[in-house]
């Protein structure tokens, strides 16, 4: 895609990123550089702690380009996504985690693959670099939301994504969970919305822990995707 037609919003769901997202944002102002003329960096604070909150202000006082949307309370990661399309202003966005286990310099392949006949790219883990149980949990996750939501792609739990911003104008994302991917990528296919993916790398957590893993989350999780799968596949509301 022509640099000149790509304005572009970038953000980050951000929860105790501390130790990795101002080495994201320095690379992603390198990279939005080679491809955009018009871009904005958005960091969601969603409920950190004063160590994050305090890199997260130094970060939007020294880049213009950077804006800073904070929640007092952790809004859970879909609620993190939501408010980042939200106040994304450009028409195309690009989002992916605060952890750095993607590299950002490879949204040059993304914009590469995004054209007029395309709303959606997507990246593919092309090796999951996680301890071995999350590594099978995800593989498995991956292969029962393809066959129960139908999706058009490989790996819905690759957060790695550039879109068109206009793909949401008659999508209302509910999920306050991880289940939100899912939840955009079903409705996003059901709307006629166009995907292609893109291989990417996934490299290991480079710091702090993640929050995913524990049980009191992983019942919640159980529960929050059994009824998306109910309230969009067996009774196809919209909300």
């Amino acid at each position: 895609m022509d640099k000149k037609n790509l304005a572009l919003s970038i953000f980050y769901p951000v929860y105790n990123d501390w130790g990795t997202i101002a080495s994201m944002v320095v690379e992603s102002i390198i990279t939005a550089e080679k491809i955009s003329d018009d871009y904005e960096i958005i960091l969601v604070d969603d409920g950190s702690r004063d160590k994050t909150k305090d890199i997260l202000a130094f970060l939007q006082n020294t880049f213009p380009q950077v804006k800073v949307i904070t929640h007092t309370q952790n809004h859970g990661y879909g609620g993190a996504l939501k408010s980042g399309f939200e106040h994304a202003n450009k028409d195309f966005i690009f989002y992916t985690d605060g952890d750095a286990q993607y590299d950002v310099r490879e949204l040059v392949k993304l914009a590469a693959a995004m054209n007029d006949h395309v709303d959606v790219v997507n990246g593919w883990k092309i090796k999951r670099h996680d301890p071995f149980y999350r590594v099978w949990i995800g593989k498995l996750y991956q292969y029962v939301s393809k066959v129960l939501f139908q999706l058009p792609i490989r790996d819905v739990d690759c957060d790695f994504r550039l879109l068109r911003k206009s793909v949401f104008d008659n999508v209302r994302l509910v999920s306050k969970s991880g289940t939100i991917c899912v939840e955009m990528i079903h409705k996003l296919s059901r709307k006629g919305a166009r995907f292609v993916e893109v291989p990417v790398t996934h490299y290991f957590r480079a710091s702090g822990k993640s929050e995913f893993f524990n049980l009191k989350r992983l019942l919640r999780v159980a529960r929050d995707y059994t009824k998306l799968w109910f309230r969009l596949v067996i009774f196809r509301k919209e909300d």
